[in-house]
């Protein structure tokens, strides 16, 4: 099979790339840039383009498919000469489903925990040495790649993300795979440029549902008060498995299952209900609960999900991917229920388009309230990029519903203002989908002032 890839340093993209490659199939690509780690990666296994840029030499008559990603706009000159050839073009969730389409077909959806749910999966999936085949939004600890695709695995587990799935495709991803058993693991709108509304949002997953085949399994969280009110008003025929947060007490900053005692590496109720999802479903593949929680106990988290970056005596620093109301609320949550008798700093750098927008920000009302100190940052250079008005601190604070909020909008005035900070009996959180202008977390983790 010869597959060409246009825009293939995408994270999703040149991962399929690598593992197509490793399936034996002859892949070329091309990008008009292309950052660390793909192009390290992609180097590794011969497949970096030889220059930056869109050439229509790429598209020849001999291609069995093109891959088409994301950032690829619909000028794109290869894209327009595959179009006029006659050639056939996916989307990367397209192909995932061409290639699975004779496996079980396990896809994870929902607006939050996806990457954590699969990762579970594949991790007990991987303790118990099975035979599958993945994709996931995040490397993991002991995956070379984040996609995985062969012909002898019989089960793929997949992260059903609901971003549209290419510039000519404007379907959501999680629609296109058709899964055997489906997860739902809550409903907090995003991607308000997309879906402009809560209840276009919304009717994503009534479609997610009716997409999974017919006699199939959706397991979903029953305290999410809206999906609860999709699932139980579906009229898809399939069988609906509730979840909850399993029985479990909190002993000295760690979280046991019960009634073994079995000790987590992760905490917060949002971490719980992820792995009761990841239970039901490994349960449907044939490993029993208690097989599960002897796996789970080694499970350390997702990258960047609560990923800690240092911790002393009495303070912990970690770093988490939380970019939305959501999952802000979420994780600020966990870290204080599991440690109680701390005081936490809570940081969130509001990075993504839709954080961003003034009428969006109201999402975020009240979801920083349990922290003791609460700072927002935004770098300033992101409205510029992203060509959209400023918001001021009165903005975020009035959203936020909190004048007590510290914002900031340069990144060495926000370190400047951590490091003078006391942290003694205090934990540090810092959010972001971003990078906080650059700023090193970790040597900031090393140097608080204790």
């Amino acid at each position: 099979m010869r597959i060409h890839f246009i825009a293939i340093g995408g994270s999703a993209m040149h991962n399929l790339a690598i593992a197509l490659h490793k399936k034996g199939f002859k892949v070329t690509g091309s990008d008009d840039v292309i950052f660390e780690p793909s192009s390290t990666r992609l180097a590794n296994y011969g497949l970096l383009p030889k220059e930056n840029g869109w050439f229509e030499s790429n598209i020849t008559a001999d291609l069995d498919a093109v891959i088409l990603g994301m950032h690829a706009r619909l000028d794109n000159p290869e894209l327009v000469k595959a179009q006029e050839m006659g050639l056939k073009i996916y989307s990367y969730p397209e192909y995932i489903y061409e290639q699975s389409k004779n496996k079980l077909r396990v896809v994870i959806g929902g607006s939050h925990g996806k990457t954590t749910i699969t990762s579970m999966i594949l991790h007990v999936l991987n303790y118990y040495n099975r035979d599958f085949d993945y994709l996931v939004g995040a490397q993991l600890a002991g995956f070379e790649t984040m996609v995985k695709i062969t012909d002898s695995a019989p089960v793929i587990i997949i992260e059903g993300d609901e971003y549209l799935a290419s510039p000519i495709d404007r379907r959501p991803k999680f629609h296109l795979y058709k899964a055997n058993i489906g997860v739902i693991s809550g409903i907090a709108w995003d991607h308000i440029n997309v879906f402009p509304t809560f209840e276009d949002y919304i009717s994503q997953f009534n479609k997610f549902i009716d997409t999974i085949v017919e006699g199939g399994k959706l397991i979903y969280c029953e305290n999410d008060l809206e999906l609860r009110k999709i699932v139980v008003n579906s009229t898809a025929t399939i069988d609906k498995i509730p979840y909850t947060i399993p029985d479990h007490k909190v002993i000295d900053g760690v979280t046991y299952l019960l009634p073994q005692n079995t000790p987590l590496q992760v905490f917060g109720d949002h971490n719980l209900m992820n792995l009761n999802a990841a239970r039901l479903v490994v349960e449907q593949l044939g490993i029993n609960e208690d097989e599960f929680k002897i796996a789970i106990s080694s499970f350390t988290g997702a990258a960047k999900r609560l990923e800690l970056l240092n911790h002393t005596k009495e303070t912990s620093v970690y770093k988490d991917f939380a970019h939305s109301p959501s999952k802000l609320k979420a994780t600020i949550d966990a870290v204080k229920a599991q440690f109680t008798n701390r005081k936490l700093v809570a940081c969130i750098e509001l990075h993504t388009f839709s954080s961003l927008t003034k009428e969006f920000l109201l999402q975020y009302r009240d979801t920083m309230k349990k922290a003791d100190v609460a700072i927002v940052y935004i770098d300033e250079k992101t409205f510029k990029h992203k060509k959209i008005e400023p918001v001021s601190e009165n903005d975020v604070q009035t959203s936020f519903n909190d004048k007590n909020i510290i914002f900031f909008s340069e990144a060495a005035q926000l370190e400047s203002y951590i490091r003078s900070l006391n942290f003694e009996n205090t934990n540090l959180l810092l959010m972001s989908s971003g990078n906080f202008g650059g700023m090193d977390l970790v040597k900031l983790a090393l140097e608080l002032n204790v």
